[in-house]
């Protein structure tokens, strides 16, 4: 045999062998469509409460403080507000963030704002606000706080309000009767009585 006779007999195995697998490979079942991924975000949970933890660098101590969401709590001279506070359920992978606008009151007592961006709790160190005295960072996103809620203390004072009777005046505020220079008047001013009766 000769030398191209070895390689026309070889492509020829080599073909129908080709062929044998593309038709075994278009008879195959075919695998089930990969199902789309869910949209980015569909699984965030939005918080009304933000949790934040500060540094006194001054004192050393590290105060954790909540916020509600649009609500400004102020941490030293800086004012803290957070306008949304994201986080996913406990079954997935942890992702807690929030939109945080920060203001820092001026020795001449004008606001200059900070810092306006994303904080993310599981890198505090990436966007945490770092003052000459204070820094703030966020630690998580919760659905409640034992701080009453800003709107909750608003409300429920208009309801005790309204089912209590008017107030009186105290007694200090109520008029006091005419004085007549006919009547005798005690003096408040004059020295006791040091007598002693024996």
């Amino acid at each position: 045999m000769s030398f191209f006779n070895l390689i026309s007999t070889g492509g020829l195995t080599l073909a129908a062998s080709l062929a044998v697998s593309t038709v075994a490979f278009a008879a195959s079942p075919t695998p089930a469509a990969p199902a789309p991924p869910a949209a980015a975000g569909s699984d965030r949970i939005a918080n009304p409460v933000a949790e934040f933890a500060g540094i006194d660098k001054i004192t050393g101590r590290i105060i954790t403080f909540d916020v509600y969401i649009d609500e400004t709590v102020q941490f030293g001279a800086l004012q803290v507000t957070p306008r949304v506070c994201y986080s996913r359920p406990e079954n997935e992978e942890p992702k807690t963030d929030s939109f945080v606008e920060v203001d820092e009151i001026t020795l001449d007592r004008k606001i200059r704002r900070i810092f306006t961006g994303w904080m993310f709790a599981e890198s505090p160190g990436l966007n945490a606000v770092e003052h000459a005295v204070y820094d703030v960072w966020l630690k998580e996103c919760k659905q409640k706080s034992d701080v009453p809620a800003p709107d909750a203390g608003k409300a429920d004072g208009a309801k005790a309000d309204a089912s209590k009777p008017a107030a009186t005046k105290p007694a200090s505020a109520r008029p006091k009767p005419p004085v007549t220079p006919d009547a005798a008047q005690p003096d408040d001013a004059a020295e006791p009585d040091t007598t002693t009766a024996n």
